[in-house]
């Protein structure tokens, strides 16, 4: 959040499993248009939250196995969790908050009297979440017992059941809509506040969201009957709260569009993108030169010699680029190896997305663009950081002409020398 100079434009809270991310949808695609969105017009001024009721173990691994962005910040189990940035460096006084009243082993004690509760794995059991597993038709009844026999214990607590499977009991003070209150108010303090929030769910531990005051709110068509009941009987005359007509990521973009928070047709959805769409800032320029590149080596566009007369205009022939591997190369490979790679993945399941993008002025009409660069191809997933120096283009400031680029490995990524690599 470093990057903001004041209010962000706008801020996304979104949950993940069915809302961000289609686990029905192996290719992506609709979580590949959100991050082409976000990283061209978003980034730079906006905050993306995920609030999820995932814990951090298992989060992680979604984001191995998902096109996931990196967020500004992350509400995990279930609103009792905030981390920020990266780093996922945690906030202690919302911590310290929610031990007011609360007591977990006594939440135990008590959650052991039913033999219908069947205990989560160990890694969703967390500081101020005690989670199970509960058969629909048991939930009600045991929810009243179990609340009252809390009650009894002097616990203030809140009982939260979702997915028509899962049930989590977790301070009073917690929960999704809780936390983003109080993130709210965190970013007021500190200037940060959002022009516009939107919040994104599909299931019932998402509702609190929707109930923060002044939010715009999208379920997405995929939403649970839960979500949907508790719509119709709190929030159906709210304006401000729509049921979208397409499904996880893709709902999300329609919500953008819906209530007019900003430019909401992925570059994605925009074909022959390098010859037609008029860029509009340095990341604006990166997403499209790398879903281009995408394209390119899928086959999915012509193989037309405008394509490369084009890139000629883009990459400055003086130039170099260090690969990730530490070889320097001149730009002119580029445009040499272009032709080669054409069609080089088609039908195959490779993708490109960037993240993180960020850019900022060093001289005048000279701008340092960074971000990460992720590939996948079939099961092999490689990234890099990105360093590219831009000069705009004096007749036409919105235009660049990259000047150098400099690629070092992310963690995790494994290269070799000889493995095939454009840029």
């Amino acid at each position: 959040m470093d990057r903001l100079n004041g209010s962000a434009n706008l801020m996304i809270v979104s949950d993940l499993d069915y809302t961000m991310v289609d686990h029905d949808d192996p290719k992506n695609l609709a979580l590949l248009r959100f991050n082409a969105l976000w990283e061209a017009y978003y980034r730079h001024n906006s905050l993306l939250v995920f609030s999820t009721g995932r814990s951090p173990t298992i989060y992680g691994e979604l984001r191995t196995q998902k096109p996931l962005l990196t967020p500004d910040v992350t509400i995990m189990s279930v609103g009792t969790e905030i981390t920020y940035g990266e780093s996922m460096v945690p906030d202690e006084v919302w911590r310290r908050y929610l031990d007011h009243n609360w007591n977990r082993d006594i939440v135990v004690e008590e959650s052991a009297k039913f033999p219908e509760l069947i205990s989560q794995s160990e890694t969703e059991q967390r500081p101020h979440k005690v989670s199970f597993y509960l058969e629909k038709g048991k939930a009600s009844k045991v929810m009243q017992a179990l609340s009252k026999g809390l009650e009894k214990r002097g616990l203030d607590v809140k009982i939260i059941y979702s997915n028509g499977i899962a049930l989590d009991i977790l301070p009073q003070a917690a929960g999704k809509g809780r936390a983003l209150a109080f993130l709210l108010e965190k970013l007021k303090s500190d200037g940060l506040g959002p022009l516009n929030t939107l919040v994104c769910g599909d299931s019932g531990n998402d509702a609190e969201l929707f109930g923060v005051p002044d939010v715009y709110g999208v379920m997405v068509s995929n939403a649970q009957e839960e979500l949907v009941e508790w719509y119709a009987e709190n929030a159906k005359d709210n304006a401000q709260i729509i049921h979208a007509t397409e499904r996880c990521a893709a709902g999300i973009v329609q919500a953008i569009g819906n209530f007019t928070l900003g430019p909401s047709v992925s570059p994605r959805d925009i074909r022959d993108s390098m010859l037609n769409m008029k860029i509009l800032s340095p990341s604006h320029e990166v997403v499209m030169f790398y879903l281009f590149y995408e394209r390119w080596v899928r086959g999915e566009i012509d193989n037309s010699e405008q394509y490369i007369q084009n890139l000629k205009s883009i990459f400055n022939s003086t130039g170099n680029i260090i690969h990730p591997s530490g070889v320097d190369q001149p730009m002119q490979h580029i445009i040499d190896t272009l032709p080669k790679v054409f069609g080089e993945k088609q039908n195959l399941d490779f993708r490109v997305w960037i993240d993180r993008v960020s850019f900022a002025e060093v001289s005048l009409g000279s701008w340092m663009v960074k971000f990460d660069k992720w590939e996948l191809s079939g099961n092999e997933l490689r990234g890099c950081l990105t360093k590219v120096l831009m000069n705009s283009k004096a007749d036409t400031p919105n235009e660049f002409t990259w000047m150098h680029i400099h690629q070092t490995w992310l963690d995790g990524s494994k290269g070799k020398d000889n493995t095939p690599w454009f840029m």
